[in-house]
């Protein structure tokens, strides 16, 4: 099943949240808007995963790319697995109607954000040293810039710079 499987549907499911309710009258707006983020949602983490195979890797960190990914939506948001992970829980909890659900995905942002903080980007500035750095400074980390990045490109020198 995966780890994004475990925990995007057997977890909240095992923990009860996936109990249609209908807390408010026309909840079925609410419903119908959750399914759509749940597509939303999974079209950046198929995406990312398409990235990472065709870097030659996968995005577990045992069978990661020999090389620092930076394209297609890694352009915009540097953490578009999670971000759209998130997008998921919060469709679920729409379609549900799940308070508790809401909560998990909190948790999970937090989790999410606490790995992506002390694991993920202190590996990766260790292997990919300067390049990551400028990929850091070029790209944001979780809300996704509306303009894509060239994380590659050195940023343009004003006149006032020396060479």
């Amino acid at each position: 099943m995966g780890v994004g499987g475990t925990f995007g549907c057997l977890l909240p499911y095992l923990l009860g949240y996936w109990r249609v309710q209908r807390p408010l009258p026309y909840w079925g707006i609410a419903q119908t808007a959750g399914a759509g983020l749940i597509c939303l949602g999974l079209a950046p983490i198929v995406h990312a995963f398409v990235e990472f195979v065709r870097a030659g890797g996968t995005p577990v960190p045992v069978a990661s790319p020999p090389r620092l990914v930076v394209s297609g939506l890694y352009r915009y948001v540097r953490n578009p697995i999670y971000v759209g992970f998130l997008v998921v829980l919060t469709g679920q909890a729409l379609v549900f109607g799940s308070a508790g659900m809401v909560v998990y995905a909190v948790v999970s942002w937090c989790v999410a954000a606490t790995a992506v903080r002390f694991y993920e980007q202190p590996r990766l500035a260790r292997r990919f040293g300067a390049n990551y750095e400028r990929y850091v400074r070029a790209v944001p980390a979780w809300i996704p810039r509306l303009h894509r990045v060239n994380p590659a490109a050195r940023p343009p020198q004003s006149p006032r710079d020396p060479p």
